[in-house]
């Protein structure tokens, strides 16, 4: 929906860049733990999930945050990680309702509240057989919050000028199913921001900066 036509420039500039040409993969690989792991025969046969998030920016503070989500232990996925509201496509719904559903059924965002202007590129996550949509709205103020405490424990209100800041990308050497890996991350709000939802923000990074 439209909500306003006196966007604030963040907005209207933001909007306009989604509108171009998008860094894609390039962004992507920023983020991406490594080394790159060879596509596991059966993950190669599973037909791509169409899923959304949404990126839901609004005022605060003399600058713009988002909201990212701590999963709780009760979902069937990404238990315990750090995420944007989202989920899987529902059957005859586009995939713009898909993030706003999502979202109000997540943290209680009502749809009439946001205004979508535009998306970032496609991302597939082989291991969860994921094909991530991911949307940036924005509401004119803070967003009443009413978390599903099934699906999420916390939420994490991120300021833009964070995820910007350089000394928050990090990079610490771990092991993912048992094999040494690189692993890039944000550090936010003392959160460790890590795999998909650290590569979608890798984009809208890119763009904001």
């Amino acid at each position: 929906m439209t909500i306003s036509k006196n966007k604030p420039s963040f907005i209207k500039s933001l909007e306009k860049i989604l509108s171009s040409n998008l860094p894609g993969e390039k962004a992507h690989d920023i983020m991406r733990t490594g080394p790159k792991f060879p596509k596991p025969l059966e993950y190669m046969k599973k037909k791509a999930i169409p899923s959304a998030v949404l990126i839901l920016l609004f005022p605060n503070n003399n600058t713009f945050n988002f909201i990212l989500t701590l999963r709780s232990q009760r979902v069937e996925t990404h238990k315990g990680q750090i995420s944007l509201p989202g989920g899987a496509q529902e059957q005859d719904e586009s995939l713009e309702k898909t993030a706003l559903r999502e979202t109000e059924e997540e943290i209680g965002v009502s749809p009439e509240t946001i205004e979508l202007i535009g998306r970032l590129s496609t991302l597939y996550v082989p291991f969860s057989g994921f094909d991530i949509h991911p949307y940036v709205g924005w509401a004119t103020e803070m967003p009443e919050i009413n978390i599903s405490v099934e699906e999420v424990d916390k939420i994490i209100s991120v300021p833009v000028t964070e995820l910007i800041d350089s000394n928050n990308l990090r990079i610490k050497n771990t092991s993912l199913r048992g094999i040494p890996v690189k692993m890039p991350y944000f550090n936010l709000k003392n959160e460790i921001v890590w795999g998909a939802t650290s590569m979608i923000l890798s984009e809208f990074k890119q763009l904001i900066t």
